[in-house]
């Protein structure tokens, strides 16, 4: 199992890596600022929810104990990074794959971190995160992080005129559309959220 989290970490920081190097070249073609191409980079949901997903399984491969293996670790925290990165799977398979065709290293860059990951660290999840510590409450902390995300995303788009997503796009759907856009991956992630719990119910090791 060791060498299976090893190529899931693997595969989540080349993803992130092509990604990045992506950004800053075309930024360095068009002259732009190189930071505001990394500022760019962590403004993706996608990427954050991966870069989490990548430490998680880093740290899962690190013998030596220290506080932010332990946090990352918990299940508590593994199985809300867990749901995230579920949801970002999900959602780019239902609403944003139609709209593109990336090809060559962006073709390789959006499978990593849209299809491949989700599936590995949810099988990271199911063999390796210890079961039975979830309860409901946990997803009330959970969704603390979506939605600071998305508040961040609004506040970013009115300053800049730019949104990362084109659900999130108040500038072509007006806020009343974007809260319902935003109401349904919400709805979406609870779900998720709601069968994790549940698995982790009936996955637990019975009491002797």
């Amino acid at each position: 199992m060791k060498r299976y989290v090893a190529a899931a970490a693997l595969a989540g920081w080349v993803g992130l890596a092509i990604q990045q190097y992506l950004i800053f070249y075309s930024r360095w073609e068009s002259g732009a600022s190189l930071m505001g191409g990394l500022i760019n980079f962590f403004s993706f949901f996608t990427v954050l929810t991966n870069t989490l997903a990548a430490v998680v399984l880093s740290y899962a491969l690190v013998k030596r104990p220290s506080a932010a293996q332990r946090f990352f670790l918990a299940p508590a925290v593994s199985s809300g990074i867990a749901v995230s990165i579920v949801v970002v799977g999900v959602a780019y398979n239902l609403l944003l794959r139609h709209l593109w065709q990336p090809e060559g290293f962006q073709f390789i860059a959006d499978e990593l971190l849209h299809d491949v990951m989700p599936v590995l660290f949810a099988l990271y999840w199911w063999r390796c995160v210890p079961k039975g510590q979830l309860r409901l409450t946990h997803i009330g902390l959970w969704v603390i992080y979506p939605l600071v995300y998305f508040g961040y995303a609004l506040l970013r788009g009115d300053l800049l005129g730019q949104y990362q997503y084109p659900f999130i796009d108040v500038s072509t759907l007006g806020y009343p559309q974007v809260f319902v856009n935003a109401g349904g991956i919400l709805a979406g992630f609870v779900l998720i959220a709601l069968l994790v719990v549940g698995m982790d119910k009936s996955l637990r090791a019975p009491s002797l």
